[in-house]
């Protein structure tokens, strides 16, 4: 009688053990931090500004793109965020102030917030571009940002538009006018 109570204890361990034992070596996904949208959140070593959700809306050659990204300021003073898109020479940078306590989303149009447009990058769409984040007192942050088109209805306003170019009508040069002169009055 006891063996068999010591074999169904047994087996009832082993099956128990064998359902769950997975869970004491594997990790959880839910514990993973990840980014759970289009753009990449950057760590925290970039410095005392939290930057979400970064990534780069770009025109078809991948000249000219806005960077659209949601920065948190939790400090009490207004810092900047530096900004290097691409490396080397031909790196592009941008600095973008944040005001203390503040949230500035980059894109968010509903509020008259403009994406920050970077001309002269080499951005194509569907690929990632390095992109050099710091701010404050932080070491900084490299991290591969994503880079889409404005084929997704909800990233089509946020494409980059070709920019006005201003055309300056030609001032007329001076051509000759006649100069009025007086004519004598008859006498009468």
């Amino acid at each position: 009688m006891k063996t068999r109570l010591i074999a169904s204890v047994a087996l009832g361990a082993a099956v128990l053990l064998g359902t769950t034992g997975c869970n004491l070596i594997a990790p959880q996904a839910t514990t993973i931090d990840y980014s759970a949208s289009d753009g990449v959140n950057i760590p925290a070593d970039s410095g005392p500004l939290s930057v979400r959700n970064a990534l780069i809306v770009a025109n078809d050659d991948g000249t000219t793109g806005n960077l659209v990204a949601a920065i948190v300021n939790d400090t009490t003073d207004q810092l900047v965020l530096r900004i290097e898109v691409g490396e080397g020479s031909s790196a592009v940078r941008a600095a973008v102030n944040v005001p203390a306590g503040r949230t500035l989303s980059l894109g968010d149009l509903a509020n008259d917030v403009e994406p920050l447009r970077l001309n002269d990058i080499d951005a194509v769409p569907g690929s990632t571009v390095p992109v050099y984040f710091q701010s404050g007192d932080g070491e900084g942050s490299l991290m591969q940002v994503p880079v889409l088109d404005g084929a997704l209805e909800y990233l089509a306003p946020l494409a980059p538009t070709p920019e006005a170019t201003v055309s300056i009508a030609p001032i007329p040069t001076n051509t000759a006018t006649p100069t009025p002169t007086a004519t004598p009055t008859p006498a009468s």
